[in-house]
């Protein structure tokens, strides 16, 4: 039986997956937990130690790398464009990512019909995808200048390619890193472009049951990729924190064996920084400079304070995760003194019994330690006693 699990396991994605097609061409929804035959066999992890984006380090032993999205809010304005670039490393974030596609190369010129956005929930609703991806796009002859003024403010940028033509244009300006979105992790020819390049490659989760994302992680190893980042993600926009279900995240780390962060379209950075607790090395946030400047995406991004604050909280949430430790700190150490302990209450002459009344637990931590109290008490005073001395461990035994 053991020789034929890798073969009952493809057929079980491939029919989780065609499961997924069929619910999503009928309006239903897509089961996020595909039933796999049992025993599950173990996914071998490529790794769960840190990997390298160009000069950062990614893993559970460094802080979060913080990535600034900047989506279509550069409102198709250079100036604007670098201005956020200027503003995201001010905010002290450590990697820029763009979008790399144009209109024509993401949906077709088609009016009517299933080109136009029906929903009225969303942001965008009673738009033509084609207008919409026109007025999103990031000019292609942007990204070099874009990505000389992030080197030049220290940070990383790279790009979520969206085609195949991206990932060869990106490669000509020699980018650390690859990002597929959300609504690219089902397009496998795509993330093995990617992945064959060698370099680091990040997935967003979203909208993917799990047979689909073995199926993309399982294109991405082995069309070469050896650094894998999930995002954990939630496609609404905005998405709130009951739907953001972080708790996937060391579920993901645990299944794939690599780094695992997280995608996050709510509003404020709560949601961000609670998924540090729970093993996120890789956050990211779409950024503007101003929500009520508009843009296709500024409705759910944050701002430069914002920004600064995921930042900030983000790296006091990893630094205060630690490690399991008992016992005062070396830091605790100098308010051992402020503990209670037991202390004289009142004047005891020597061959005094000791009471309720002449001792008692108060602070400071300089006498007998509290517990040794109900011992003391009936025993006699082998000495003098003031009030307010320490009763010291000497002078019991």
């Amino acid at each position: 039986m053991a020789r034929f699990l890798p073969t009952i396991r493809r057929a079980a994605v491939l029919f989780s997956g065609l499961d997924s097609w069929r619910a999503l061409r009928h309006g239903r929804g897509c089961d996020a937990s595909p039933k796999l035959p049992a025993p599950y066999p173990e996914v071998v992890p490529v790794t769960s130690s840190a990997i390298q984006i160009g000069n950062r380090s990614i893993g559970p032993d460094h802080p979060p790398l913080v990535i600034a999205e900047m989506s279509g809010n550069h409102n198709q304005s250079l100036d604007r464009a670098l201005a956020i670039v200027d503003a995201a490393a001010e905010a002290g974030v450590h990697a820029l990512k763009l979008q790399t596609y144009t209109a024509d190369s993401i949906t077709l010129d088609v009016r009517g019909g299933d080109f136009e956005i029906r929903d009225q929930g969303s942001l965008w609703a009673g738009q033509n995808l084609h207008d919409l991806y026109a007025k999103a796009h990031t000019p292609w002859d942007w990204h070099g200048v874009i990505m000389e003024r992030a080197r030049e403010r220290g940070m990383l940028c790279f790009s979520s390619p969206f085609d195949e033509s991206a990932v060869d244009f990106l490669e000509q300006l020699d980018v650390p890193a690859y990002k597929i979105a959300s609504f690219e992790n089902n397009h496998l020819p795509l993330i093995r472009k990617a992945a064959a390049t060698g370099k680091p490659l990040i997935i967003s989760t979203g909208m993917a049951s799990l047979g689909e994302l073995e199926q993309a992680v399982a294109a991405a190893r082995e069309a070469g990729c050896r650094d894998l980042v999930l995002l954990k993600c939630t496609s609404t926009y905005p998405a709130t924190p009951a739907n953001t279900n972080i708790r996937t995240i060391p579920h993901l780390r645990e299944l794939f064996g690599c780094q695992v962060g997280l995608s996050d379209h709510t509003m404020g950075v709560g949601a961000a920084v609670a998924s540090v607790a729970l093993g996120a090395t890789v956050i990211e946030k779409h950024f503007t400079l101003s929500r009520a400047e508009g843009g296709v995406d500024s409705a759910f991004s944050l701002e430069p304070q914002e920004l600064a604050s995921l930042v900030q909280e983000s790296e006091r949430a990893w630094q205060a995760l630690g490690e399991v430790l008992y016992g005062p700190t070396e830091s605790e150490r100098k308010s051992l003194v402020f503990r209670r302990s037991i202390y004289v209450a009142a004047d005891i002459a020597e061959g005094e019994a000791f009471t309720a009344e002449n001792l008692r637990i108060v602070r400071p931590g300089s006498g007998a330690p509290p517990h040794l109290l109900e011992t003391v008490l009936g025993k006699r005073a082998r000495r003098q006693y003031a009030k307010g001395e320490p009763l010291s461990l000497e002078g019991l035994i």
